[in-house]
């Protein structure tokens, strides 16, 4: 069984470590609730996404792009997704998709989480580009992102569920995080 959080977390910096993203995990991701305009980010109930086969909870995906990340109790605090891609020029890009839990959010939590994902990208496929999606009101994101050493590199508009929407690419330079290996 998978330690709960606790209700309110009060702790020092985080000491987080990534593990395989476990069909326990789903339901977890899967109910956790962000504040408005943050709800974009919320997923369907558990039980709809198992029938419709998406995402984490497609056991081939999650096996393959899914991680979770836990403190050192072991509790659930993150997830991450690694998705792979070829550039046009062959080069193997990593896009990055990750999400934190609620009550971690805004107090520059997420930038740990970030450059987890981004060793592990790197751990999983040697010399590639890591990039990820970010909306361009989520100035709070894209700030994490470049504390994690990330740059816009592009703005688009694309088609979302609920829409078209502006997003930055942001990319990764090739380099380690003080620290954190």
């Amino acid at each position: 069984m998978i330690p709960q959080p606790p209700g309110e977390n009060n702790s020092p910096a985080p000491s987080w470590r990534l593990v395989p993203f476990s069909e326990e995990h789903g339901p977890l991701v899967c109910g956790w609730r962000y504040p408005a305009p943050y709800n974009v980010y919320d997923w369907p109930d558990w039980t709809e996404l198992v029938r419709r086969g998406d995402e984490f909870a497609d056991e081939e995906l999650r096996r393959h792009q899914y991680v979770a990340a836990v403190d050192a109790d072991g509790v659930l605090v993150g997830f991450g997704q690694l998705f792979p891609l070829v550039s046009e020029s062959g080069t193997p890009i990593v896009r990055l998709g990750l999400g934190l839990r609620p009550d971690l959010c805004g107090g520059g939590r997420g930038v740990e989480l970030t450059r987890l994902l981004v060793l592990e990208a790197r751990r999983r496929s040697p010399g590639c580009t890591v990039d990820l999606e970010v909306l361009t009101w989520n100035i709070r994101a894209t700030r994490a992102y470049e504390k994690a050493g990330f740059r816009i590199s592009d703005t688009y508009v694309r088609d979302t569920p609920t829409g078209p929407a502006e997003f930055h690419c942001m990319v990764s330079p090739l380099h380690n995080f003080g620290g954190i290996r």
